[in-house]
C-alpha cells in the first residue's frame, strides 16, 4: 500500500473518531426538538394585551451513567403589550431534580410547593410584546422513578399566576438501561426499570404504590387552575 493511500485512510479514521466523540459528548439533552406548551393553561387573568405562555422541549435525553440532562425553558409574550415585571419558575418533581437554571436564583426549600424537590426563580423586568426569553436548565433524572417539571409564570411579587405549564411528565415507555442515554418524551409517564429488568413504580413512602400514576401531578394542576397552589404555599411559610 502506498504511503499516500495509508495517509488518506488514517485521515478518514481520525475524522470518523472525532465525529464519534462529538456524538457521544452531546448525547444527553442534545436533541430537544421543537418547543411545546403541552400541559399548560392560563390561570389568573393577565393585563389587557398581555398573553404569557411557556415552552418545553418535546424530547430530552438522559445520560444513563450520570443521570444528567439539560433542557431549555422558554417564556413568551404572545400579546400586543409589554408584560411588566414577571417571573418564571422552574420546579422539579419526583425523579426530575432541577440543579441550576442559568441566570436564576434557587428557591428556598420552605418556599417550594408541596411535592416538589427543587426550584429556581427567574425574574424578568419586562417582556416586550411578541418577544420570548429562554433559560438553560441543568437537571438530573432518576430513571428508576417518574419525573415531572412545572413552569409557572407569575407577577413579580408572586401574588398572581398568569400561566402554568405542568407539572408535566417526561418519560419513556421503552426504557433502555444498557444504552448510553435514554430519550424521554414530554407528556409521557416514565416506566422505570427495576434492578432485574422488571418495570416497577418507585416506593417512596407508605402505600405509595397504591396511588395511580400521575395523581400528584393532576392534583397540583387542578389547584394551579384556581391560581392557589403556589400563592397558598407562600402565605403559609
Amino acid at each position: 500500500m502506498s504511503s499516500r493511500r495509508r495517509t488518506t485512510i488514517a485521515g478518514s479514521l481520525v475524522t470518523a473518531s472525532f465525529s464519534a466523540v462529538l456524538i457521544l459528548s452531546t448525547a444527553a439533552g442534545a436533541d430537544e426538538g421543537p418547543g411545546s406548551s403541552k400541559g399548560g393553561k392560563a390561570v389568573d387573568e393577565a393585563p389587557a394585551g398581555v398573553k404569557l405562555t411557556t415552552l418545553l422541549p418535546e424530547q430530552i435525553s438522559v445520560d444513563n451513567s450520570s443521570e444528567k440532562t439539560d433542557l431549555t425553558a422558554t417564556v413568551k409574550n404572545e400579546g400586543t403589550k409589554d408584560s411588566g415585571k414577571i417571573q418564571l419558575l422552574v420546579v422539579g418533581f419526583d425523579g426530575l431534580t432541577v440543579n441550576n437554571v442559568q441566570g436564576c436564583s434557587s428557591i428556598a426549600e420552605s418556599d417550594l410547593p408541596e411535592g416538589s424537590n427543587s426550584g429556581f426563580a427567574c425574574p424578568i423586568d419586562n417582556l416586550a410584546a411578541g418577544k420570548s426569553k429562554s433559560y438553560a436548565v441543568d437537571a438530573t433524572f432518576d430513571l428508576g422513578k417518574t419525573g415531572k417539571i412545572c413552569l409557572p409564570v407569575q407577577t413579580g411579587d408572586g401574588k398572581k399566576t398568569f400561566w402554568q405549564q405542568g407539572p408535566v411528565p417526561f418519560g419513556t415507555t421503552n426504557p433502555s438501561p444498557n444504552a448510553p442515554a435514554t430519550p424521554l418524551l414530554l407528556g409521557t409517564d416514565n416506566q422505570p426499570v427495576g434492578p432485574g429488568g422488571d418495570k416497577e413504580l418507585p416506593k417512596t413512602g407508605p402505600d405509595r404504590d397504591l396511588l395511580p400514576l400521575g395523581a400528584g401531578g393532576a392534583a397540583l394542576l387542578t389547584a394551579g387552575a384556581a391560581g392557589m397552589w403556589w400563592s397558598t404555599r407562600r402565605r403559609e411559610s
